[in-house]
């Protein structure tokens, strides 16, 4: 057997030993990655470390330390109230509110998992707070980055631009930056409609008591059912819990003023990320210390919070994938599917391909290794228009960032509700492997085929 075998048995393995046992799937891939490194590729320890995913290590902790501060003293909440008032009360305007916000800042130049980090905290807020379906507002908030992701001053537009300009081929911006636009906001109506959201038609926020509606809850008619199940009411009861007993536990906890720098410190996190360029994990680090100096006892539950077990998940799965990509896995693979006589068939396998490494691995990795792969067949009389393959190519490998894997999912899953956050990562898992085996073929059927 090849090593380049060896590796994708080893993956798939992962996953049925992770689903069938309680097991950290994160602690099986670093073992699996140093086992993989040493015995088969021949990596020494220090390569295989090397291939830790530290940006997206720091990305998780900073920004999962930064807002469960604004969570501890109330600032999330307040947001909340705020945001609502903004939508005078329509509750089926919040995910939608989301899902244009994630792409504005994506479509002006925004790294998607910047976005991703400064607006899933809110957005997942909400559904905590108003019933809403937390994967629903996750989802909403994941495709709406992607969504605006291919715009010509976007980060993906930019390097999936420049990938197609040195390779040779017909080039028009616009095409793929409406296409990732137009699917992924098709996805997000289906999401709407199939997550609950029909039934937010007839709600509407109400004060404290009124229409027999609990504080900072919503009227519901008689016939409407509850629409959360028991783990997220558990988790909405939780964070009701805490909301009635800060006040209690800190003398800073619902500190308006201490709100107002927290939000300051967020907003100055979206400037320096979104408009300098920074790393956001270090920035969010550091602004996370300066709001802990002002009240260091409050910020003990913060550090609480960080999502340790979903840290060691990603970046497990992360490195393992770094040495199968310097075994030459993925070009082995991408070669082969290439090498194959039918242009129609190679191009749906390189967009199959795309997508289900994009769900673990980089997906700016992935376009500009794949697109390259696909010049030969589309400089030819082969049938397959470049122009079309491009944008499907564009799509499948960046729609799959739903997956818990990738650097949007996993900043979701870490802003889920804590009390079913496990459930919430098979959700979301669920999802991404659909939307991994679905989304190529579609994208594939209607820019390449018609």
């Amino acid at each position: 057997m090849s090593p380049e075998l060896l590796s994708i048995l080893g993956l798939a393995a992962m996953f049925v030993v992770a689903t069938i046992l309680p097991v950290n799937m994160g602690v099986i891939a670093f073992t699996g990655a140093f086992l993989l490194g040493t015995l088969v590729a021949g990596l020494t320890t220090k390569a295989i470390l090397g291939f830790f995913p530290t940006g997206l290590f720091l990305t998780l902790v900073g920004i999962t330390y930064l807002f469960a501060i604004a969570q501890t003293n109330g600032t999330i909440d307040w947001l909340v109230r705020l945001a609502v008032r903004a939508v005078k009360g329509r509750v089926a305007a919040i995910p939608w509110i989301m899902f244009f916000v994630a792409a504005a800042l994506t479509s002006v130049g925004a790294v998607s998992p910047g976005a991703v980090a400064i607006i899933a905290p809110i957005a997942l807020g909400f559904a905590i707070k108003y019933g809403i379906s937390p994967l629903l507002m996750g989802l909403m908030v994941i495709h709406g980055a992607q969504a605006g992701g291919f715009s010509p001053i976007s980060i993906y537009g930019g390097i999936t631009n420049g990938v197609v300009s040195k390779a040779g081929l017909p080039l028009e911006p616009m095409v793929t930056f409406l296409a990732s636009f137009a699917v992924n906001a098709g996805v997000a109506v289906l999401l709407f409609i199939a997550l609950g959201g029909r039934k937010l038609f007839g709600a509407r926020l109400e004060p404290a008591g009124a229409n027999g509606a609990p504080a900072g809850g919503y009227a519901r008619s008689p016939e409407t059912p509850e629409r959360y199940g028991d783990a997220e009411t558990e988790a909405l009861l939780a964070e009701e819990d805490i909301a009635s007993n800060r006040k209690v536990d800190h003398p800073m906890a619902d500190n308006r003023q201490y709100q107002i720098l927290t939000l300051a410190g967020i907003l100055l996190l979206a400037v320096l990320t979104l408009g300098f360029n920074l790393d956001i994990g270090f920035c969010a680090i550091a602004i996370g210390l300066a709001l802990s100096l002002v009240s260091p006892t409050l910020q003990r539950k913060a550090v609480a919070q960080v999502t340790w077990p979903e840290i060691v998940l990603i970046t497990g799965v992360s490195t393992y994938v770094g040495v199968m990509e310097k075994m030459g896995t993925i070009s082995y693979v991408a070669d082969g599917v290439a090498g194959l006589a039918s242009p129609l068939t190679a191009a749906l396998l390189l967009c199959l391909i795309g997508a289900v490494v994009s769900a673990f691995a980089s997906s700016t990795a992935v376009l500009g290794s794949l697109i390259p792969l696909a010049v030969p067949f589309l400089q030819g009389d082969s049938g397959v228009g470049a122009i079309g393959f491009i944008a499907a190519m564009a799509v499948s490998s960046t729609i799959v960032d739903v997956s818990p894997f990738s650097t949007n999912g996993a900043l979701v899953l870490a802003n889920a509700p804590e009390g079913s956050r496990d459930g919430f990562f098979r959700q979301l898992l669920s999802y991404g492997a659909l939307v991994t085996i679905v989304a190529p073929f579609v994208v594939w059927f209607l820019f390449v085929v018609l």
